[in-house]
């Protein structure tokens, strides 16, 4: 096995997550396995999974044939919308499929402020974390008022919190609290999801062009020169190849402009305030 280098961010209560990750959103249970263990092969140490993403048994597969040190990797699993008012028992049937005794990062999923259940799951998280069994507790999916809701409440600030983000959705105002309150972000969908022409853009283009990187490497690199934590999802080796080579070449202060520039506001994933998923 290789071992790539990849840079650490410090959360708030001391823990390390590796900046790049692989995510698992998508990935067909029967094809996880394989990917987490190409992915571990390649030097990669951090994986994404969810309850909801019904693959956890195969990162946990992979995780127990890779005979790697339990405290070289970074695991987060997340909270399902349904379960928060069962936060303590979703997480142990989450740790059986893993076949762990603790995770590295455990997440609520959703906020679901309709139904006002997030602060009673984010309590279950800080117990949880108290045990030992999750080394780090945080959330995705929320807005500024179900972050203050959680501090206020708990005086507990979430060490995480996993987003969508990419050029065209900055989230720039919520990005900015979290700053102030040391949560750090984590981008899901950093590549707009593959639905647009983000990495078509001439920005883009003419960055990849004077690096000679790929697009797709540009805007992941514009991410982690924010300090924020990326996890592309990919089933293909060679692309989990092509997304670690981030660490050694810089945009431009004017390259990171022109793609800040991109900014549209526009969300491809569901609304945070407005999403149940159940």
């Amino acid at each position: 096995m290789t071992s790539l280098q990849i840079p650490h961010v410090t959360l708030a209560r001391g823990s390390q997550i590796p900046q790049l990750g692989v995510g698992t959103y998508q990935i067909d249970p029967e094809d996880t396995e394989r990917v987490v263990s190409e992915a571990f092969e390649l030097g990669y140490r951090h994986i994404d999974t969810a309850s909801l993403y019904a693959n956890e048994a195969g990162v946990g597969a992979a995780v127990a044939a890779s005979g790697l040190p339990r405290d070289d990797l970074f695991i987060t699993t997340k909270l399902w919308n349904s379960d928060q008012t069962r936060a303590t028992a979703a997480f142990e049937e989450s740790l059986d499929k893993l076949g762990l005794d603790r995770v590295d990062l455990y997440l609520i999923h959703w906020p679901q402020p309709m139904f006002g259940e997030a602060l009673t799951a984010w309590r279950d998280l800080i117990e949880i974390a108290a045990s030992g069994r999750a080394t780090a507790i945080g959330v995705s999916n929320f807005e500024i008022a179900d972050l203050q809701q959680l501090i206020d409440e708990t005086g507990v600030v979430p060490a995480v919190n996993q987003i969508e983000a990419h050029p065209f959705h900055q989230r720039r105002e919520l990005s900015a609290f979290c700053a102030e309150h040391g949560i750090a972000i984590e981008a899901w969908g950093p590549l707009a999801r593959g639905r647009t022409d983000l990495l078509e853009r001439p920005e883009i283009l003419a960055a990849a062009q004077a690096h000679g990187r790929t697009p797709a490497q540009v805007v992941l690199r514009w991410h982690v020169q924010q300090g924020r934590i990326v996890f592309p999802k990919t089933t293909r080796r060679e692309r989990l190849i092509e997304n670690a080579g981030l660490f050694d070449f810089s945009l431009s202060a004017a390259e990171m402009a022109a793609i800040d520039a991109l900014e549209e506001g526009k969300n491809l994933g569901p609304d945070p305030r407005t999403f149940d998923g159940r």
